[in-house]
């Protein structure tokens, strides 16, 4: 059970939230409740997520998901009883094509690399500075914008009546209700930095349908109560409300950071980047591959993805060995194989082989090839920790301020040896913060939603 202060609500009856946090490797159901300014929260229930392969495509099982979201459900009600809302965050960039009311499959996950002769097409079409100069977001091989033109290119938007981001999709079917939102838009490289709405220049010169995007909306809005068939399931009725919900803009949200410092978001990814009021859609955040993701309020989250927990993850799976994070660790310390490779390198974005690519990167930074499991784990987070004193080092140059702290939170806080070394790379004073920050974000966003009418300090 965690709590987190919350100065800004006062509430005179206690009331249930309910906080659906799903990222790519993992989703929980999290109760949330106000006591004396803090937000008290439980996990409920925690299922595991991955993708699935099927036919040589990386996809989502849409269908798992949402019965996994219906589970937790079930279990709220029976132990709750009344759940004022819920509200529903996820990773970006991925969505569910619609006609009508019917899916349509595959559903591409992002790690999916059937990309790159649909990027080369979009960029003849519209350079990637021009992109960039409107939209504000990294290159990344996996930004929707590309899998939307590789649907197009293969015949999938034929017929399609909507675009579902991840969260939308689960909303939909929840309600029966169609909503976009603001955060999770972003991420799809389609919204324009200065009017926070889908681009038409770009929806026109791609051939997009202006149709299938429509304005999104901010958190807190109510997208509808639960239907009567999902009622009778999960034996309980409450109201949808939109959170940011993409759940690096939930967790940046959620987070208390007094001077506005850099963050790292640290969980399959991590995202180094720090809340800004404008855009910086600069020759040098563009070389440096910063983004401008929509953050609460129709701000920005200035930031860059970076190799998070992924690589280890994988590499621990690879070894089938029964070995935990915590074993991983333990042999890192231990070991004084201190190299640094680039885990940024698209190599790693999806390998058949995790280890193998780890020694061809060595190999490629004229580093000795080892088949130790302590130095492997080493190296891994040891050039984790590099690459984050690179990218804060951009950070800090192309806003032009320093900074003595670095604030971490998500799964990846708990990793101590880690911190350890993020402060020895960066110099900076590390603050973890080992808490659930995207369903925090998201139960606030919900509070704040519930109790509008309410005195605010």
């Amino acid at each position: 059970m965690h709590s987190i202060f919350f100065s800004t609500i006062m509430i005179t009856m206690k009331k249930y939230y309910l906080a659906i946090d799903i990222g790519a490797s993992s989703g929980r159901h999290i109760i949330g409740w106000l006591e004396e300014g803090r937000i008290i929260s439980s996990e409920i229930y925690r299922f595991v997520n991955s993708i699935e392969n099927i036919n040589g495509h990386l996809t989502w099982n849409m269908a798992k998901i949402f019965q996994e979201v219906l589970n937790g459900l079930k279990i709220a009600f029976k132990k709750y009883g009344n759940i004022e809302s819920m509200a529903i965050d996820t990773w970006g960039v991925d969505y569910v094509l619609m006609k009508e009311h019917q899916q349509v499959l595959p559903v591409y996950a992002y790690r999916d690399n059937r990309t790159e002769d649909a990027i080369k097409r979009v960029h003849n079409i519209i350079p990637f500075d021009i992109l960039y100069g409107r939209t504000g977001i990294q290159f990344q091989p996996f930004n929707t914008i590309y899998q939307l033109f590789w649907d197009k290119l293969n015949g999938r938007l034929e017929g399609v009546t909507s675009i579902l981001m991840i969260p939308e999709y689960l909303n939909y079917l929840l309600t029966g209700k169609i909503i976009k939102e603001y955060t999770n838009a972003t991420t799809t490289g389609l919204i324009h930095t200065r009017t926070k709405s889908f681009d038409g220049f770009i929806l026109n010169k791609l051939g997009f349908n202006e149709k299938l995007f429509v304005d999104p909306q901010l958190s807190g809005a109510f997208v509808g109560n639960l239907t009567d068939e999902i009622s009778k399931k999960v034996k309980g009725q409450t109201k949808v409300i939109l959170c940011n919900s993409h759940d690096t803009a939930s967790a940046v949200f959620g987070i208390d950071m007094p001077d506005n410092g850099p963050y790292i978001s640290s969980g399959t990814w991590s995202l180094l980047g720090m809340k800004q009021d404008i855009a910086h859609t600069d020759a040098k955040s563009r070389t440096d591959n910063f983004s401008n993701e929509g953050n609460a309020n129709r701000t920005f989250r200035y930031q860059k993805n970076i190799m998070g927990m992924w690589i280890v993850n994988q590499t621990i799976k690879e070894l089938k060995q029964n070995i935990t994070v915590e074993d991983f660790v333990k042999l890192a310390e231990g070991s004084s194989y201190h190299s640094v490779i680039d885990i940024n390198n698209n190599d790693f974005l999806s390998p058949k082989n995790m280890i193998e690519t780890i020694h061809k990167n060595m190999i490629n930074n004229k580093h000795s090839v080892t088949e130790d499991i302590g130095n492997i784990a080493s190296c891994i987070f040891h050039s984790i920790a590099a690459s984050y004193k690179e990218s804060l080092e951009q950070l800090e140059y192309n806003i032009k301020k320093k900074f003595d702290t670095l604030y971490i939170f998500g799964g990846g806080a708990k990793n101590r040896y880690l911190n350890k070394l993020t402060e020895k790379y960066t110099g900076k004073k590390v603050i973890a913060l080992p808490i659930e920050a995207s369903a925090i974000g998201n139960l606030k966003s919900q509070i704040m939603a519930g109790e509008k009418n309410e005195p605010i300090q």
